[in-house]
């Protein structure tokens, strides 16, 4: 078995691109030889901003021989009285076999002729030729370049290539930039550390060979070393740093031997919000703050007037980097506090006029217009909710305020501090802590897991913010499509769906979507038919509704079927889903829980039993008590009264498990029902449900739609899977 390395030599390559090729080749690279039937006993991808690297260990010389199955032309064609036809002879020509090799057998469609072939394995340094060109040009990415007269895209110019089959090279040849890069063992080096070219004398020397040359080749070891280099250096300071994700994904990818360098800014600046000061240190300066520990050594809210940058140059002139850092991000932070300042100096109404000047949508007009449209659906959310009259007053005046940050000089500089900063100046212009507060916390929740508002204000103005844009973006025809999402509306939806969920709001999302609907046509109406609208957005909704249960609820795709419904084919349930956004959540909930302890089966067979005949009949879903419904006196059968009779007894607690949402109620008294049921169907006195006599039959009919009924007050069984 034999060792290959391939590495990609480039110059510096985006931070964000190196972790996507990783992942790129991660998958394509095994894929691409499983494909050539061979299977590796390790596949180790690497990555710095100078170069991309794979070792692949556990290859053979050669592919194994493999046998493989052609068919052929069907057998009455290829045969005519046992002798072969044309066919059979032209079939086995192209195969390169005798035709007494050719096999008959059947096949689903009739019988066919087959030959067995022995295809003999190649070279295994041969195939990986043509594989390692595929691998480099396969790779996707933003802003590919093309470099002298070259036709290959790259993000950065290729300057070199390493293939090595164990200790010798492997020839490829790279065409770019108008000239050609022939394979080698030779690497490179830091590019301050070790400058110049590295040897690899053997493919599983590679990461010792760099290592020596100052280059960590494995971004898992880069993240260990910078892991404890922030540690050491925060504890040096007297206190620790956090380590935000992105951050530290991206500074992994931008260094090949990180050294961690504390510098320092003046204390003053620690008189601003925290949140402009660690915005200008992570998203600007790709730094990180430390902070003053808390007994446990966690992080307090208190920062130190420090920083740690990784760097990638000489550990020996940490003094100058420091000193230099330092004075970038003095600068910066200098901006910051003048810009706070001169911000501060006037109340954040003062702001408002500034948003008429503001672009939200060219044909939505401004932002200022937004914020009417916003005041207009939250007014309808505070009284769905029945606010009394101090919090809705709070709700109109963080809505007239929510966006007047974005035109402060701050936001104008950090975007990503928009309602970070319309809290601050709120709180400095004596604002009240419940409207400040809902103005930071109405772009809540900002991604997929992030936090949702805590605050009955703020939940009412992300929603009401959160539903204009999606009614006015529709309204305008711009649907998202396929992975198009501009206006990140699935973003906007799945927001509202949480808010609404976590934060127990009681609202009729189908009424709201319909009142906000009429309140854009009537003042758009050159734009979308307000009933192909409402259309939209509740479909829309629908799919948010089953994506969120499935990826983040983690409920089976089936029982979210049950509970959301299928739209157009089943109104009635999408009504409910939509008029009823908490109600949904806990049926879906109970449903898998249901599942979970095995209760789910039994009340399945005898639900869904009862819902494939009652489709048969002609009963309305929203009926569930028998008695204008069912004839007793039709019955035939005393298990006919006994079902009956379950029923009647069942109704009040089918209501009462509605009204108070408490579906076990349901549950246990559907399936004290279900022996009842089994009689009917299977008993000594069973019945033909589909008796001759039509009375009788729709009598029949009837009482297992009512019992498919109950059964949809927590879910349409028709929808779940059985397992």
């Amino acid at each position: 078995m034999a060792t290959f390395l391939l590495e990609v030599g480039t110059e510096e390559l985006p931070a964000s691109f190196v972790a996507g090729a990783i992942a790129q080749w991660q998958t394509k690279i095994p894929q691409s030889l499983a494909a050539e039937n061979l299977n590796p006993s390790a596949v180790q991808v690497w990555g710095t901003p100078r170069r991309l690297a794979v070792l692949i260990e556990g290859l053979p010389e050669r592919q194994a021989d493999r046998t493989e199955e052609v068919k052929g032309p069907p057998a009455q064609a290829a045969f005519k009285d046992g002798q072969p036809t044309p066919a059979a002879i032209g079939f086995a020509r192209k195969q390169g076999v005798e035709v007494t090799a050719l096999a008959v057998r059947p096949t689903p469609k009739g019988e066919f002729i087959f030959v067995e072939k022995t295809i003999p394995g190649q070279g295994v340094p041969d195939l990986l030729q043509g594989l390692v060109l595929s691998w480099i040009t396969g790779l996707e990415g933003k802003r590919f370049m093309r470099w002298g007269n070259g036709e290959l895209r790259f993000p950065r110019p290729i300057r070199w290539l390493v293939a090595l089959w164990g200790d010798r090279v492997l020839p490829v040849q790279l065409e770019t930039g108008g000239e050609v890069i022939q394979s080698d063992r030779l690497s490179q080096g830091h590019r301050v550390l070790h400058p110049g070219p590295v040897t690899v004398d053997r493919a599983e020397n590679y990461q010792n060979c760099l290592k020596a040359a100052s280059v960590l080749v494995d971004p898992l070891e880069r993240d260990r070393v910078i892991t404890a280099a922030l540690v050491a250096a925060a504890q040096a300071q007297g206190g620790v740093t956090l380590y935000p994700p992105d951050l530290k994904e991206e500074v992994i990818h931008l260094v090949e031997w990180p050294t961690a360098v504390v510098g320092s800014f003046d204390p003053a600046f620690l008189a601003m919000p925290s949140a402009v000061t660690t915005t200008v240190m992570i998203s600007h300066q790709r730094y990180f703050p430390i902070y003053k520990a808390n007994p446990d050594r966690t992080p307090s809210d208190t920062l130190l007037p420090h920083f740690i940058t990784i760097s990638n140059g000489d550990p020996a002139k940490q003094e100058g980097i420091a000193a230099g850092n330092g004075r970038v991000i003095q600068a910066r932070l200098a901006d910051g506090k003048f810009f706070y300042d001169a911000d501060c100096r006037q109340p954040l109404a003062a702001f408002l006029p500034e948003l008429e000047k503001v672009t939200f949508q060219e044909k939505l007009g401004s932002v200022a217009a937004k914020v009417r449209r916003i005041g207009a659906v939250a007014d309808r959310i505070s009284q769905q909710l029945q606010l009394g009259t101090e919090v809705q007053t709070q709700v109109q005046r963080a809505v007239q305020l929510c966006k007047a940050d974005l035109v402060s000089q701050m936001v104008y500089e950090f975007p990503e501090l928009q309602g970070i900063m319309g809290r601050k100046y709120a709180l400095v212009g004596g604002e009240p802590e419940a409207v400040a507060t809902a103005i930071e916390e109405h772009y809540l929740p900002k991604g997929a897991g992030d936090a949702v508002p805590q605050t009955t204000v703020g939940q009412v103005v992300a929603l009401a913010d959160r539903l204009d844009t999606l009614v006015s973006i529709f309204g305008l025809g711009l649907l998202p499509s396929g992975s198009s999402d501009p206006f990140a509306l699935r973003r906007a939806a799945n927001g509202v769906v949480n808010i609404i969920w976590g934060g127990q709001l009681s609202l009729d999302l189908g009424q709201l979507l319909g009142e906000t609907v009429g309140d854009f046509c009537q003042s758009f109406p050159d734009q979308m038919a307000q009933a192909e609208l409402e259309a939209h957005l509740r479909s829309f909704f629908l799919q948010r509704f089953q994506t969120l249960l499935q990826e983040e609820q983690q409920i089976d795709y089936d029982l979210v079927n049950a509970v959301v419904g299928n739209g157009e084919a089943d109104p009635a349930e999408a009504d409910r889903a939509l008029s009823q956004v908490l109600d949904l959540a806990d049926r879906a909930r109970f449903l898998q829980s249901l599942r979970r302890d095995d209760r789910l089966t039994p009340l399945y067979e005898t639900i869904n039993r009862a819902t494939r005949l009652a489709a048969q009949g002609d009963l309305a879903f929203d009926c569930l008590d028998p008695q204008p419904w069912v004839e007793p006196e039709q019955f035939q059968q005393p298990t006919e009264r006994a079902f009956y009779e379950a029923l009647v007894r069942q109704v009040p607690e089918t209501e009462a498990a509605r009204a108070d949402r408490d579906y076990e109620r349901l549950v246990t008294g559907l399936l004290a029902i279900a022996p009842t049921v089994s009689e009917f169907f299977d008993g000594e006195q069973s019945v033909l449900v589909m008796d001759p006599d039509p009375a009788v039959r729709q009598n029949r009919l009837n009482l297992l739609g009512l019992l498919r009924n109950h059964g949809r007050v927590l879910g349409d069984f028709g929808a779940i899977v059985k397992q």
